[in-house]
C-alpha cells in the first residue's frame, strides 16, 4: 500500500487526511494518508526513514521554508522561485536511495481561485503575514498583474509595511487584502487582524486563506462594509488536486 501524508504542527485543523482517505476509499487506490504532527522540522528525516512506503508528502504551517535544506531538488517554476514547499515528491532509485523533490501548489490553488473575482480596479495588494503561504500569494498576485505589499507586525524588511502604517489613503490604494496568519482561525473565532476595517469600501475584494471557521471575523468586518469576501477552502481544494497531479506524473 502506498502512503502519503502531511507534515506540520498542529495538525488539528486539517482537512487533507479526510480528503484524501475519501477520494482513495471512492477510487478504489490502494493507499493511505497520515498525519505527521511533528513538533520540530528537525524529526523530518525520522518520518521519511521510518515510512519507506511514503510516495509524497503535503506541507503545512509552520514548515514550507524551512523543510527546504533536508530537500534534494526544487521544482524551478514553483518552489524555487517561491522559496516555500508544500509539496513533496518522493522518487524511489535504485539500492535503496530516495530523492526528495519539492514544489509549490499553494499558487496554483490560490490563482485559480481569487481569479474569478478579480475587477479592473483592483490593481494592488496588501498581504497580511510574512509567512510561506505569503510568499505564494505574493507570487501568485504578481502573475495576475496585482502589485502586492506584505504587511508585518515588525519592520522585517525595507518592503514590508507594518499594521501601524495602514491609513485610510494606504487601504484605500490596495483593494485586494488578503489574510496570511492564522489569526482567526478556529478555535479562536473571535479575533482578527488588526487592519482598520473602517476603511473598506465595496470596491475591496477581502481574500482569508483559513477555512475554519467558514466565515471568519475578517470577513464578516469585510461585508459589514460591502466588501467581496472569501475563504480559503476552494484554494485548498485546488491546491491538494495539484498535489496528487504532481505525485502521479
Amino acid at each position: 500500500m502506498d502512503k502519503y501524508g502531511l507534515i506540520g504542527y498542529p495538525l488539528g485543523h486539517s482537512f487533507s487526511k479526510d480528503f484524501f482517505n475519501e477520494k482513495f476509499a471512492a477510487e478504489n487506490i490502494d493507499a493511505e494518508y497520515i498525519n505527521f504532527e511533528i513538533p520540530s522540522i528537525n524529526e523530518f528525516m525520522q518520518v521519511v526513514n521510518e515510512n519507506p512506503d511514503l510516495k509524497g508528502l503535503n506541507v503545512t504551517i509552520p514548515y514550507k521554508e524551512v523543510v527546504i535544506p533536508f530537500l534534494d531538488e526544487l521544482d524551478v517554476e514553483t518552489a524555487g522561485k517561491i522559496g516555500a514547499v508544500n509539496v513533496i515528491k518522493f522518487l524511489r532509485l535504485p539500492k535503496g536511495k530516495i530523492k526528495l523533490v519539492g514544489y509549490n501548489s499553494d499558487i496554483i490553488g490560490f490563482t485559480q481561485s481569487i481569479q474569478p473575482l478579480l475587477q479592473p480596479h483592483h490593481h494592488k495588494a496588501l498581504i497580511l503575514g510574512t509567512g510561506g503561504a505569503s510568499k505564494s500569494v505574493y507570487h501568485g498576485l504578481k502573475s495576475l498583474n496585482i502589485e502586492p505589499t506584505f504587511v508585518s507586525r515588525t519592520p522585517k524588511d525595507p518592503t514590508y509595511i507594518t499594521y501601524k502604517d495602514l491609513t485610510k489613503d494606504i487601504i484605500a490604494e490596495h483593494t485586494v487584502i488578503v489574510n496570511c496568519t492564522p489569526v482567526g482561525m478556529f478555535p479562536k473565532v473571535d479575533e482578527c487582524p488588526n487592519i482598520p476595517y473602517e476603511f473598506l469600501t465595496p470596491n475591496h475584494l477581502l481574500y482569508d486563506l483559513l477555512y475554519n471557521p467558514d466565515e471568519t471575523l475578517f470577513m464578516k468586518k469585510g461585508e459589514k462594509m460591502g466588501c467581496t469576501v472569501k475563504n480559503g477552502l476552494e484554494m485548498l481544494l485546488l491546491q491538494a488536486f495539484a498535489a496528487w497531479d504532481i505525485w502521479r506524473r
